[in-house]
């Protein structure tokens, strides 16, 4: 049962006043409650008939701020059709549609919730999720059980207004803020700057011995600009801090409403008495100067923490499309795998694929923060906004839409922004207890000063109410994340959430996986042993490894491609983790066994001694020895290479350097181990432990170890062998590169091939806990020094107007500084 209102006379589901011609009663679960409007009953009843009324207590516990129900969209019926679904619905190959929702009327984790169980709850929706930070739905549903209409109306009943998202519509919100914001400060200037000249004339009169009569006119002309004033460009503010006072849940605008609206009842009252001293001129310039500092406040925060926006930028809306009559123009929503596109000289590429003709060199920095362009040719990859070069290119479309490699990217950088950390969770429960205490001390203050001079008493306590603004301390880590992911996603780095920069700071130990990660992980087969011969042995081992994507399969199976040969059919086939894989052909003449001499010794496969020392000579050199067997017969040997990431040397000598103490796992042997480590250490003495023949979750106990010993770990690796070693480890790092299943388990997301990332992000989660700290700090000084001040009165109100958004905007240009601290590491 819900209960926010904490008053007899407070709507039972919003908790605003229920009061006036729009309130109405209703029954719910059994008892009749009191509404504030037919919509708040409509919804409450929904809520609970659909068993979500858990929303309530949810709500409740988080202290979250509700408002009525939004106004609806009008004529929902209009996104039934094909023209307008085109604009931003996605038809999936199996059948379901996509799409990409803002709704209006959400405030808090409890709304995302509810939103996410109701409509979860509706047959034929397949997922449902909800950015907080964007008030952005994202949802996926079969077409042939629903229309998006039909959710639109779920979400209208819950209380909830859903509009097509698209960067217009964003841009458009962003704009059309700002825009009223402006409206508001406009109008304060105006009024501050006409009543700033009666109030010199009123000081003037002061001295020259002004008559009551002309006093008099003069205070109720301030009136009458002041009231216009306060109720136009403070309205929001007065609304805001209203809604906290009733209640009982005390926001950042309260001081300031009750600042205001005191000083403004006392002027009027001492108008209405023909007293001699009015504040008009006070109530004016202070509002008007707030506004200032909130529109400089929204712009700042805007170009902080605008890294999706410019992502979103990143996606072009046009494609050349190649069809039988020629070419087409076409929206990128429309394309689907398969598509050929022509992609001209300085054009962004409009989805993921592959080039089947040309050849040119690609601008990636926006996805892998390298600077450097990438020659690409048939055959090559190219990932939806990056920028062609000089040549022409026609590419075959494999992943469009939502399903892009930007799109996740967007995805994840929106996700990380709407996160809070530890520190700021500790700082959200602050700030209602500092608001209240704001209040304690400006009663004090005006107490104190009352019996001194009413007026210094009002005017003190209203730059105590005004100068406390906890605004700096909310903002505090918020806008350090914001910034750091959008430094990090410039650079190639992906966070999935706000905890693990904080995370990140206190790393002491790096774990690093070999295959994929210190090396390229695009092996190559340079040699084939085996009297059953090289055709055989390949074909033998691609007609399993067809079925995997481990770089090893890719290089076998690249190998059988390149040399005209066909792959046999086989059924059945197994994965061994750490070990090799198997399958049974075409023919059942026996199971086929691909992997390493363990595999072989326990399948029973007799080896010779002169295949064990070919295989040994092979590890020896940081290649990999690949037995190839069918039943117990063994059909031969291949040698697959891999090479070095450029950069792994220079990566373990700034680890080293820093202090970072560094583990190497790999399934080799000892002695190609061995043979690594001589080559990423080389003369220098740097303490790296490197551990050989490690399975799957010897990994994971490995990172365990570590942490047992206190180290707080980051394990960094690609493939699905580091799948249980990632989940477990502190931090956990993946390749842009490796599989989906290590980059699901992983928290940090490298898109590039740059391994000094590695250290790069470490300083970043560093850097990033240091600004909060900061901000923190500033925060606290900003309140340690002027709050006494203010309680002195020693301070004005407009004084204190001003410094509030100064001190916001410290807040905000410190945490812009990590761009330019993390361009030197």
């Amino acid at each position: 049962m819900p209960d926010l209102s904490h008053s007899r006379n407070s709507c039972f589901h919003c908790g605003l006043t229920a009061t006036g011609a729009s309130a109405c009663s209703g029954e719910v679960a059994g008892e009749m409650q009191l509404f504030c409007c037919s919509g708040c009953l409509e919804v409450c009843r929904v809520i609970h008939e659909a068993g979500l009324e858990g929303f309530y207590s949810r709500v409740q516990k988080q202290e979250a701020a509700m408002a009525p129900p939004p106004d609806l969209p009008a004529d929902i019926d209009q996104y039934e059709l094909d023209e307008v679904q085109q604009d931003f619905i996605t038809r999936l190959a199996d059948g379901s549609c996509q799409a990409n929702l803002m709704v209006e009327g959400i405030h808090c984790p409890a709304c995302t919730w509810l939103i996410e169980k109701a409509l979860a709850g509706m047959d034929g929706v397949m997922l449902a999720e909800v950015n907080l930070v964007h008030h952005r739905l994202f949802v996926r549903w079969h077409s042939e059980k629903l229309l998006i209409s039909d959710i639109m109306r779920r979400l209208a009943a819950l209380g909830y207004a859903a509009i097509p998202f698209n960067l217009e519509s964003v841009e458009g919100v962003l704009k059309e803020q700002n825009r009223k914001l402006l409206f508001r400060l406009g109008f304060a200037g105006f009024g501050a700057m006409n009543i700033m000249w009666i109030s010199i004339a009123l000081y003037a009169g002061a001295f020259s011995g002004i008559s009551s009569e002309y006093r008099d006119f003069f205070h109720w002309v301030s009136c009458a600009i002041a009231t216009p004033v306060l109720l136009y460009s403070g309205g929001p503010i007065l609304l805001a801090g209203w809604r906290g006072l009733v209640r009982l849940r005390p926001g950042m605008d309260l001081p300031v409403a009750i600042g205001a609206v005191t000083t403004y009842g006392y002027s009027l009252l001492q108008t209405l008495q023909q007293g001699e001293h009015v504040y008009f001129d006070t109530v004016v310039s202070f509002l008007f100067v707030i506004l200032i500092g909130r529109y400089l406040e929204a712009i700042a925060r805007r170009n902080a923490s605008s890294a999706t926006l410019r992502l979103l930028e990143l996606q072009p809306r046009l494609a050349t499309r190649l069809t039988e009559d020629g070419e087409e123009r076409v929206a990128v929503r429309k394309l689907v795998a398969g598509d050929l596109l022509r992609i001209r000289p300085g054009d962004k590429i409009a989805a993921d694929g592959v080039v089947e003709e040309g050849s040119s060199h690609i601008d990636e920095a926006m996805l892998t923060g390298e600077s450097r362009p990438v020659h690409k040719y048939a055959g090559c990859r190219l990932a939806a906004g990056t920028v062609n070069g000089e040549g022409a290119l026609v590419m075959r479309v494999e992943q469009a839409g939502a399903d892009t490699v930007l799109a996740r990217i967007i995805h994840l950088v929106e996700s990380a922004q709407g996160t809070k950390a530890r520190v700021q969770q500790l700082a959200d429960r602050i700030v209602p207890w500092f608001v209240t205490a704001t209040l304690l001390l400006a009663a004090a203050t005006f107490l104190y000063w009352w019996g001194e001079d009413s007026g210094k008493a009002l005017l003190a306590a209203t730059a105590v109410l005004i100068i406390t603004c906890p605004c700096a301390l909310g903002l505090a880590t918020p806008m350090a994340i914001a910034v750091s992911t959008g430094v990090a996603a410039k650079n190639g780095v992906l966070v999935r959430n706000g905890e693990a920069l904080e995370r990140l700071s206190a790393v002491t130990h790096v774990v690093l996986d070999k295959t994929g990660t210190l090396t390229e992980g695009r092996m190559r087969v340079t040699e084939v042993r085996g009297e059953a011969g090289r055709e055989t042995v390949l074909q033998a081992a691609a007609a399993v490894e067809r079925h995997f994507s481990h770089p090893l399969a890719l290089a076998i199976c690249a190998t059988v491609e390149a040399e005209g040969l066909a792959f046999p059919v086989c059924h059945q086939p197994v994965l061994l983790p750490g070990l090799g894989v198997g399958g049974m052909p075409a023919g059942g003449e026996g199971q086929i066994w691909v992997g390493n001499l363990r595999l072989m010794e326990r399948q029973g496969v007799m080896i010779d001694a002169s295949m064990r020392a070919a295989a040994e000579a092979i590890e020896s050199t940081m290649a990999a020895a690949v037995f190839v067997a069918q039943g117990e017969q063994l059909l031969g040997l291949l040698r697959v290479e891999d090479r070095l990431r450029e950069g792994a040397v220079e990566l373990i000598r700034t680890l080293a350097q820093r202090g970072v103490g560094m583990t190497l796992l790999t399934g080799d042997s000892v002695a190609a181990a061995n043979h690594l480590k001589q080559a990423l250490m080389g003369p220098e003495d740097v303490r790296m432990e490197v551990v050989a023949g490690v399975l799957p979750e010897e990994k994971a106990r490995k990172v365990a170890a570590l942490q047992q010993q206190g180290e707080h770990v980051l394990m960094a690796g690609d493939g699905v062998n580091d799948a249980p070693a990632l989940a477990l480890a502190d931090i956990s790092m993946a390749m842009g590169n490796g599989t989906d299943v290590s980059m699901e388990c992983s928290d940090i997301v490298l898109m590039g091939s740059d391994l000094q990332k590695v250290p790069w992000a470490i300083a970043l989660g560093r850097q990033t806990l240091k600004t909060v700290r900061q901000n923190l700090a500033l925060s606290l000084l900003y309140n340690l020094m002027l709050v006494p001040a203010a309680m002195a009165a020693m301070v004005t109100p407009v004084f204190a107007a001003l410094a509030m958004p100064v001190s916001s905007l410290l807040v905000i240009g410190n945490a812009v500084l990590i761009r330019r601290h993390m361009q030197r590491q």
